[in-house]
């Protein structure tokens, strides 16, 4: 006699052992550098996708889905580990340096192999982990379940690269005549962008690309409906991150992290899911939850490892998944442009830390402004076309900010300094330095050190220093005080034995600018005797902002004695800033650099923008 379903799924959940028949399939479908905005099916000003819609018809769509990271390697690193990336080394894009797993852990798509399934990638990896040998039964452009035993379980994950960034690198010849089929006059500009021509057009033409992306999820649908498979497959549609218009992929605005989800509920186990067919589940969840999600569907028991938990499965209930309101995301280095943004998002309100709020979003990155849109936003400014809200992608931002996404989706009022608003912006301020703590965020130590010194075990690395991150942190947040009322403790931190405490209470100084002239002679001797180059370039960046001193001659000593690419690259990242932000001149001659560092992947970028081949 047959066993009903749900004893079997109790019997894997204790022992593991369910029939190969009874467990679900599973499908990911993933569409690159693309946020929630862009799709209809989530925003009314998007494009239509009628086979996504479809999709959601028989299943749920997420209202509340984010990646944790705005870049792909950092965010499709947090799905393959279910880990927030900061807390086990692979928070920056592109890695200079691979990492192992924490100890014990798997990538997720390993135990659903070690239960049976056949595992099957077509084709984009794209981690900062070393994953191992063991993830994948086939990974490669022609990776299909279809090659799998009869009867065998499959997890089969796709990438479409139709809505990749690169698609929007079109010159102006391009633009005259390659004609959208979207209206370029008709098609909505976001507040946060000027409503040019070039604007225009980029926005249809990536309303293009959102349609095309949309008729490659609809073929694969269609194999697997061929197959006699979408009654026994849970298919997941969603984007890698946001993006991929100006202030897009690599910010932590919703734009960059706001993605869409929808998930196809298999009639063969609707039992899994308490939901019907349709619903909008409102409920947050973010990249760390997607493996446990699967592999509570397929009941197998989550690594307690793992950051995220399960949102869908036996033990899972939707009403308790609709009180989900938070989630947490991060921003550090994108290619050569160094950024440390933090973000929690509770409900309607987001909380942005910005730990180098003098790191104005705008800065150089060498492959982001081969866009047009993003070099004439850049050109306006500069001559002074745009208006407050479009400019403020180009000036400082502030330290924290706090919007209400209900009446500002675009995150362009920052609530900080509202009467009316700081219990919220207290909560959640407290929220974050909280989860920056416990998770050990790696990040309050430069990345140059973390090469030398964290990342052969990156997780017990911060573990072992978690004591040491945490007084980083309320160093960092003296940012966050006025002035008098930090000034003691920062003098301690400037006083410091601790490097790193130098470090932090340098970039509180720079935070604070012109406010902190006492600490203006102090900076001064630490530029010129400190025997670390990292501090020495925050004490010059610092003397800089607050308008003192030229910082060229510190900072051209400091670049030169760089002992890697990575500190050479950390070094240029104030040295652009302080170019481009406040008119300072430098002037670098590469030959002055070691080869290896000279040859350095990210440090090459930096020196093509500032010391180009005449």
């Amino acid at each position: 006699m047959k066993k009903p379903l749900c004893l079997l799924f109790l019997l894997v959940t204790i022992t593991g052992n369910l029939p190969a028949q009874e467990r679900p399939n599973f499908v990911w479908l993933i569409s690159e550098d693309n946020s929630k905005h862009f799709l209809q099916l989530f925003d009314k000003t998007g494009a239509e996708t009628p086979n996504i819609k479809k999709l959601s018809e028989n299943g749920l769509v997420f209202t509340h889905a984010f990646s944790n990271s705005p870049v792909c390697s950092v965010a499709r690193t947090t799905l393959i580990t279910s880990c927030y990336a900061p807390r086990i080394g692979t928070q920056y894009h592109r890695r200079s340096k691979m990492v192992p797993l924490p100890v014990g852990l798997k990538a997720f798509p390993e135990y659903l192999k070690r239960a049976g399934y056949y595992t099957t990638n077509k084709a984009k990896t794209d981690y900062n982990v070393k994953v191992g040998k063991n993830v994948w039964n086939e990974s490669s452009r022609k990776a299909s379940w279809r090659n799998r035993k009869t009867g065998q379980p499959f997890f089969h994950k796709q990438s479409f690269k139709s809505t990749h960034e690169s698609s929007l690198h079109f010159n102006k010849n391009t633009m005259q005549n390659q004609r959208t089929t979207t209206d370029p006059t008709q098609v909505f500009v976001a507040p946060i962008h000027p409503s040019t021509k070039i604007f225009q057009y980029t926005y249809a033409r990536y309303h293009d690309r959102i349609r095309l992306m949309d008729q490659q999820v609809g073929q694969v649908l269609k194999q697997l409906q061929a197959d006699g498979l979408m009654d026994s497959t849970f298919v997941f549609y969603f984007s890698d991150h946001g993006g991929v218009l100006p202030r897009g992929k690599g910010y932590a605005y919703e734009t960059g992290l706001h993605i869409p989800l929808v998930v196809h509920v298999p009639k063969k186990f609707k039992h899994l899911v308490d939901a019907k067919p349709g619903t909008r589940v409102k409920g947050f969840v973010s990249f760390v939850d997607f493996g446990p999600t699967l592999l509570s569907l397929a009941g197998i028991e989550v690594p307690k490892q793992v950051d995220g938990k399960p949102f869908l499965g036996p033990k899972v209930k939707t009403d308790g998944v609709n009180e989900r309101d938070t989630a947490f995301g991060y921003a550090d280095r994108f290619d050569e442009k160094y950024d440390f943004v933090r973000t929690v998002r509770q409900g309607q309100y987001k909380y942005i830390r910005n730990y180098q709020p003098f790191n104005f979003d705008g800065l150089q990155n060498n492959y982001r402004y081969r866009m047009l849109a993003y070099q004439q936003w850049r050109e306006h400014y500069k001559s002074g076309k745009l208006n407050p809200t479009q400019s403020q992608f180009f000036r400082p931002r502030a330290a924290e900010q706090l919007f209400d996404l209900a009446t500002d989706p675009y995150e362009t009022k920052n609530l900080a300094n509202d009467p009316s608003m700081q219990k919220t912006l207290v909560s959640l301020r407290k929220k974050l330095a909280q989860h920056v703590k416990t998770t050990a965020d790696l990040s309050f130590f430069p990345e140059s050190f973390l090469y030398e010194s964290g990342f052969d075990q990156p997780t017990r690395f911060g573990i072992k220093h978690q004591k040491q991150i945490a007084q980083l942190v309320d160093i960092a947040d003296l940012s966050l005080l006025k002035f008098d009322d930090a000034k003691q403790k920062i003098e301690a931190a400037l006083k410091s034995e601790n490097r790193w405490c130098r470090y932090w209470g340098l970039i509180a100084c720079s935070s604070h600018g012109k406010a902190a002239k006492e600490f203006f002679e102090l900076a001064k001797t630490i530029g010129a005797k400190d025997q670390d180059a990292l501090v020495r370039t925050r004490a010059a960046e610092f003397l800089a902002i607050a308008g003192q001193v030229d910082p060229a001659p510190v900072l051209q000593q400091a670049i030169y004695e760089a002992k890697s690419g990575i500190e050479a690259t950390l070094i240029s990242n104030s040295i652009v800033l302080l170019k481009d932000g406040y008119g300072f001149q430098f002037a670098l001659d590469p030959q002055k650099f070691a080869p290896a560092i000279r040859n350095d992947w990210f440090f090459k970028r930096r020196l093509e923008y500032l010391a180009p081949k005449k």
